[in-house]
């Protein structure tokens, strides 16, 4: 059953530039595609263009990805919690503070983004157990309300968002 895609009162102001990406109709088999296209895109790379800067203090690829992951395990935990009922407000995260902090460079290209692909894994399993009630309800995640839906469009549009930025600054 497809995903319905989330009001605009679901999700706090700053994330409809992810939710505004996604435009397929079928939520899941955008996560499926999307999965499937990044590993390709990645599995295609050297790990010169892994460590690539496209500007001074900017993440290199790799980091990119290894933040990919990281978000993606935020915002589905975010999900699971809201979808099982927790009412306990969610807390933010600083991407800022978690790239440094995984130590991403100190890994290849493909055990990074092997993390992303589990990661992906994990969440397509958890949105097949849950039913539309529970992608329906909403939670507190960083001092805003979201609902367990507008947080899988969010997964998706902030990967899309991430692979569009890769693709037009990392390897041109």
């Amino acid at each position: 059953m497809p995903i319905a895609r989330p009001a605009a009162d679901e999700y706090a102001p700053f994330y409809e530039t992810y939710v505004a990406k996604v435009t397929e109709p079928d939520l899941v088999a955008l996560l499926v595609a999307l999965n499937q296209s990044t590993a390709a895109l990645l599995a295609g790379l050297t790990e010169a263009q892994a460590a690539h800067r496209y500007a001074p203090g900017k993440w290199t690829l790799r980091e990119v990805i290894g933040h990919l992951a990281d978000a993606e395990r935020v915002f589905a935990y975010r999900l699971m919690c809201i979808a099982r009922g927790d009412t306990t407000p969610l807390p933010s995260f600083d991407e800022n503070a978690y790239v440094p902090g995984g130590e991403f460079e100190r890994r290849t290209l493909a055990s990074v983004a092997a993390e992303l692909a589990a990661a992906r894994a994990a969440t397509l399993a958890l949105l097949d157990g849950l039913t539309p009630e529970a992608l329906a309800r909403r939670g507190t995640a960083s001092g805003k309300p979201v609902s367990a839906r507008a947080l899988a469009f969010i997964i998706a549009g902030h990967e899309k968002h991430h692979m569009a930025v890769i693709r037009e600054r990392y390897l041109k």
